[in-house]
Formats: C-alpha cells, sequence, structure tokens
C-alpha cells in the first residue's frame, strides 16, 4: 500500500512539473530577452512614463536661464550672435554679482564684431564657465574652448544620447583625445555654487571615477544600472532626475536682460546659464522623461540646468538620485512574478476571475514600481509584467485544456466506476444470493433457478437503461432501481430515506429476521456537496445496507443515522448481526469498503468499520459540514 502511495504521489508531482513547463519556458524566455537587451526600449519607455507621471515639484529659484530666442537674433539681425552681444550680456549679469555665470554656447572662433571686448570681459568675470567639445561628433570632430580661458574656467558640455534617441544620462567628468581628465559644464557650475556654501567636490573613497560633494556621493551610471544592458559607462555618468514641472527653471531672454526688465534677485547669488533657446539653431535633445512645454524636444540650455539643479539639490535638499537593485535581486524579482503568473493559471477556473485577479496584481505592480521610483528606486516592471501576463493569462489557455484533458479522463473513469457500482448493486448481489442458495441447499428446483435467472437478466438489461437515464440528466439523479431514480438536487437527507426504505423491501435473507428498527434522518449540513458526491453518500448507505441484508446473520436490530453530529455529518449503520467476527477474512477488503474508502477521500472525510458490542457490525461516514479553506482545494 504503501508503494502504491509513493507511486501515486510521485505520478502527481510529475505531472504537474511536467505542465508548468510552458511556464518555465516563458520565464526563460523573458529573462533571456532581458540579459540579451531586447527589452531595453520597453522599459526605458515605462521608465519615461513614471518619469513624467511624477508629483510637480517646485520651480529651483537657485538657477536661471537666459536663452537667445527667435525675437533677439531678428533683433540683432545676425547668427551666431556675435561676440559683442555676448560681452554685454556677461558685463550685465555681471553687475547683479551671481554665483556663476555659464556659457552654453561656443566660442573657439571669432564671431566679430567684438571679439576684442569679449576676450576682455573673459578675464573680467571670474566665476565665468564656458563650454568645448571633448568627444568626437558625427563627423568624428571635437570643439575646442575658447582660446583666451584657462582650463580652469571651461567644461564640456557632451551628452551621452541611449539607443532610442532619448537623453536619460549625464557626463559629468571624461578623458579628452589627449587623455586628460575634463569636468563637465553642469559639475563645475554645481561645484562652484557650493563652494560658496562650504562644500566641496571630492572622490568616492575606493571608487577614483565616483565623485561627491561633502557627504553626498553621486551615484555613478553602472554597465547594467536599471533596465541597461552592458550600456557604455565612459567616465562618470549619472542617471538624470528631472525636475517635474512644466517649466521648473525662469527663463529670461537676452534683450530682457540688456534692457534691464529683469529682477536684480532673479540674479544674485544664482547660477545663471546662457544658451540658445530657439528652434531654428537646433541646439536641442529629446527626451520623453519631463513635462516640457516643446512636447519632446528639450534645450541643450535646459539640460545643463536640470544636472545643476539634479547635483545641488541632492547635496542641499537630500533630493533623491537615482539607485537599483543588485543585478541578482532584480532578476529574482522577475522570477519570483513568472511564479505568480504560472500559480493564477493553474488555479483560477473562471477566465473571467482570472482575468480580473491578473489585472489587479498588474496594477499593484505598476503602482509599487511607481512609488519606489519616486523615492529614488528603480526596479524593473515591464519584464515582470510581461512574464505575469503570458503565464497568468497565455498559459491559462494550455492549463485549461490539461484541465480538460484530466477531467476527460476522470469522467471516463466515473463512468467505469458508475457502471461496476450500478453493476455490483444489482446484478452482482442477485448472483450472490443465487450461487449462496444453490450451496446451502442441494437440490434447486428448476423453477427458482429459472426465476432467479429471469430476475439477474433483467437487472444487467437494466444498467444500461439506468446509466443512459443518469447521462441525460447530466449525473443529477440516481437510480435505486432501473425503473426508479432520485433527484440528487434534493434534500441529501430525504433522499438517504428513500434509499433506506427501497433497501429493506429487497428481498435479502438477513432482513428477514430483524425486529427493531432505529431510525434518525436528520437535516445535513450539505451547502459544499456536488451531485457527485451527494452520489457517493447514496451508494455508501445503499451499499451498508445491503450488507446487513446480506451478511448479518440472525440480525434481530438495525439501528440507521443520519445527523449532523459536532459540527461534521454522520452516516452510522449498526447491526447486531454475526459481525465482522463471523468472517472468514475480516481484514480483506472487498470492493464496497474500497468504494466507501473512496467516498470518504473525496469528501475529505473518514470511514469506519468496525465491530459492534457485544455483536454486530458498524459502518461510519463522517465528513465536516464546514466550508473547506482555500489551500485544500
Amino acid at each position: 500500500m504503501q508503494q502504491r502511495l509513493w507511486n501515486r504521489i510521485r505520478t502527481e508531482f510529475l505531472w504537474k512539473f511536467v505542465s508548468t513547463i510552458p511556464g518555465i519556458a516563458a520565464i526563460i524566455i523573458i529573462v533571456f530577452a532581458r540579459v540579451t537587451g531586447s527589452l531595453q526600449f520597453l522599459e526605458w519607455t515605462a521608465f519615461d512614463r513614471f518619469m513624467r507621471l511624477r508629483p510637480e515639484e517646485t520651480v529651483d529659484r537657485r538657477i536661471l536661464i537666459v536663452g537667445i530666442n527667435e525675437d533677439d537674433i531678428r533683433k540683432i539681425k545676425k547668427y551666431p550672435i556675435p561676440d559683442k552681444e555676448i560681452a554685454l550680456l556677461l558685463r550685465e549679469l555681471q553687475t547683479y554679482q551671481p554665483a556663476a555665470i555659464g556659457l552654453d554656447i561656443y566660442r573657439d572662433l571669432p564671431v566679430e564684431p567684438g571679439h576684442t571686448e569679449l576676450i576682455s570681459t573673459f578675464k573680467d568675470v571670474k566665476n565665468l564657465i564656458a563650454i568645448e567639445q571633448i568627444l568626437p561628433g558625427i563627423g568624428g570632430k571635437t570643439v575646442n574652448q575658447p582660446p583666451t580661458l584657462p582650463q580652469s574656467k571651461v567644461g564640456f558640455a557632451d551628452a551621452k544620447i541611449d539607443e532610442d534617441g532619448k537623453l536619460r544620462r549625464s557626463l559629468l567628468a571624461a578623458s579628452d583625445s589627449q587623455d586628460n581628465w575634463r569636468f563637465s559644464l553642469s559639475l563645475k557650475l554645481a561645484e562652484k555654487y557650493l563652494e560658496s556654501k562650504g562644500i566641496s567636490l571630492g572622490n568616492v573613497e575606493g571608487d577614483d571615477y565616483g565623485l561627491r560633494f561633502g557627504s553626498t556621493e553621486l551615484v555613478r551610471f553602472k554597465p547594467n544600472f536599471g533596465s541597461y544592458i552592458n550600456a557604455d559607462v565612459g567616465g562618470t555618468q549619472m542617471l538624470i532626475n528631472f525636475r517635474s514641472h512644466p517649466q521648473p527653471f525662469e527663463i529670461v531672454s537676452l534683450q530682457d536682460v540688456l534692457d534691464k526688465k529683469v529682477e536684480p534677485d532673479l540674479i544674485r547669488n544664482r547660477i545663471v546659464l546662457i544658451g540658445m533657446t530657439s528652434p531654428s539653431v537646433k541646439d536641442y535633445f529629446t527626451s520623453e522623461a519631463i513635462k516640457s512645454q516643446h512636447s519632446a524636444f528639450i534645450y541643450g540650455v535646459e539640460i545643463q540646468a536640470h544636472i545643476v539643479s539634479q547635483i545641488i539639490s541632492a547635496v542641499e535638499d537630500d533630493r533623491v538620485l537615482f539607485k537599483t537593485w543588485w543585478e541578482g535581486w532584480e532578476y529574482i524579482w522577475i522570477i519570483s512574478w513568472g511564479c505568480i503568473g504560472i500559480v493564477l493559471a493553474r488555479n483560477i477556473r473562471s477566465p473571467l476571475k482570472l482575468l480580473l485577479l491578473v489585472i489587479v496584481i498588474s496594477s499593484f505592480l505598476i503602482c509599487f514600481s511607481y512609488q519606489l521610483l519616486i523615492i529614488g528606486w528603480w526596479i524593473p516592471v515591464v519584464p515582470p509584467l510581461l512574464i505575469l501576463i503570458i503565464n497568468g493569462l497565455v498559459l491559462a489557455t494550455f492549463y485549461q485544456y490539461e484541465k480538460n484533458l484530466r477531467l476527460q479522463i476522470a469522467n471516463r473513469q466515473l463512468v467505469i466506476d458508475q457502471t461496476f457500482d450500478t453493476i455490483h448493486s444489482g446484478p452482482l448481489q442477485t448472483l450472490a444470493m443465487t450461487l449462496r442458495k444453490i450451496e446451502e441447499e442441494e437440490e434447486l428446483s428448476r423453477e427458482k433457478l429459472l426465476l432467479k435467472l429471469r430476475n439477474l437478466n433483467q437487472e444487467l438489461r437494466g444498467v444500461y437503461t439506468s446509466l443512459k437515464r443518469e447521462a441525460m440528466t447530466d449525473g443529477r439523479s440516481f437510480h435505486i432501481t432501473p425503473a426508479q431514480e432520485l433527484d440528487l438536487q434534493e434534500p441529501i437527507n430525504e433522499i438517504l430515506y428513500e434509499i433506506y426504505f427501497d433497501v429493506l423491501e429487497r428481498d435479502f435473507p438477513c432482513f428477514k429476521t430483524i425486529e427493531f428498527k432505529i431510525v434518525d434522518f436528520q437535516l445535513l449540513n450539505e451547502q459544499n456537496l456536488n451531485s457527485e458526491q451527494k452520489r457517493g453518500i447514496c451508494t455508501f448507505l445503499e451499499e451498508a445496507l445491503s450488507n446487513v441484508g446480506k451478511y448479518a446473520a440472525n440480525a434481530t436490530k438495525l439501528e440507521v443515522i443520519c445527523k449532523q453530529h459536532q459540527g461534521c455529518n454522520l452516516i452510522r449503520v449498526v447491526d447486531n448481526g454475526l459481525g465482522i467476527a463471523s468472517t472468514p477474512n475480516p481484514s480483506r477488503k472487498g470492493f464496497g469498503t474500497k468504494q466507501a474508502q473512496n467516498i470518504a477521500r473525496q469528501l475529505r472525510g473518514q470511514f469506519k468499520r468496525f465491530a459492534n458490542s457485544p455483536q454486530g457490525t458498524v459502518c461510519e461516514l463522517i465528513w465536516s459540514g464546514k466550508k473547506q479553506p482555500w489551500w485544500r482545494f
């Protein structure tokens, strides 16, 4: 028996394992797709969407942008903007004592008129930072710094563009073509501003490429940072945390400054960035991560302002810098959601409930990932969402097919069992009684034998009729005889009483000696019983009473109880016949005993068959009337 139980457990385990292979394969495919970078674009899109949905932040008053727009170009009537206009702007700004001035306009070559004046202005404005380009562009060229400015007053304006053409990273430090270590314009402006606050720039201990201001470390971009896979991490990079506001910085025009229309407090002790904000110049980048007034386009000078704001806000305001989990945890996270999808697909039978549950769980995943991003943690959302949907919905079709296949097998086995039950309860009983009479009587008259055989023939023919009727009623009936059926939708106690009454009318020899009957049929708790379980209960009572009629020799008392007892449903049949002890092999299990044990398993209850005192047999079927907890199914 233990070997059979072990084989059954092993078969069930192997069946369940094989059925999870498609789900495991889906997990492997999604993980492989992420490892190879195939999901980068989707993850970047989700990241950008989350960035746009963030709560609105305040305008950063520490930064002022002087944007040279189309009106300025029309008034000057020349482009590039002449050196004279740049010099006038710088001198005008300097009168208001800004903390730092960043010139985000290339001036490697003179633009007359006014070049001499610009050179003089460069010398006089001590807090000026101009730009250069140190990394080769599309044509393989770089742009030199203004020749009259020392390197300490120059920062590069190079940017790292992702494969989808969007800007999400800032390049803070890098090596030029001569292998000299250079800092970016945004980093130098932040450094100059924070130096005035007594906070200096330094390296992170143990990381030559890591940067920090005071105790605030700038989180360095790594090759597999977030959804990036094997990204270029040359130099020191940082993921940009764009300020969430439609216009996060004050912007004034060149003419506003020259005409003295700008309030001095907008400039004093602030960082002033000068750059082009004219669509015709095309000094802009593409980014879907910001709430911009220019759709997905953002001017280069605004990018510089966002990076400067990110650095000084992290130092002064503890504004979050984006971090990510350890890479191993990210894949554990993804695989876990795949397993959740498998569990849902295997255990939720209703397609509508499954769909609603997947929608709810997916919404939780999205909201949870969004909330983590707000506090600075970028975790995978697209891979777990994909694997949850695939395993939760797509593979549900496969699992439903598997369940239907197993149900067909179970239904076929059920037909076999029902056929044998019908034969066992009818023709086999008649045959057994006939054989017993032949054994007991040396000579059985031809007429009696013929009558028995005719009854047996009729009962065998009735098996087909009975099974056909049950099939036509969708299994909602129970046939006591080929001609009599009981509706299983009726209360179970009434059905059981009909069975009791019918069985006792049968021509069983041991019923003839019974003088006393104690019968108690009460309401049972049947709220969790299906038709098949009701059929099993009916079969149990019929079999138990039939055994009394066939084997309880010299029985004078019969007790039949169907009631609720201590929170359980109880069916008990007791006789005082010769009982178990009189049988040649009481430990041997016949079909009826195995049948009763199977019924008990279906009900998650217990079957007992033991000797009555002082004589007789007790058959009991007990099962809980309470609803089973979800993990039992």
